[in-house]
């Protein structure tokens, strides 16, 4: 695993353990927009960026979009 993969596989485990703190999931948040657990998978990851799987992600944690995506992209992007 590179530099890049650790750093989104870092972002994607500290996102599941914050939804699961707030009591849901990946995979909840998806199937509350109609979106697969896959595609919500790689959001969190980092390598698919659907904004309306982004914003849901970001209403359940109480976060914006900049404030969880934008920091985490731009470090991998470096």
């Amino acid at each position: 695993m590179n530099d890049r993969e650790r750093k989104r596989f870092k972002a994607h485990e500290t996102l599941k353990m914050s939804l699961r703190l707030k009591g849901t999931s990946l995979a909840a948040v998806g199937r509350s927009i109609g979106v697969s657990r896959t595609t919500m998978s790689k959001v969190g990851l980092r390598q698919l960026s659907v904004p309306r799987a982004e914003q849901a992600i970001c209403n359940a944690l109480g976060v914006s979009v900049s404030e969880l995506f934008e920091p985490i992209n731009r470090e991998i992007e470096k």
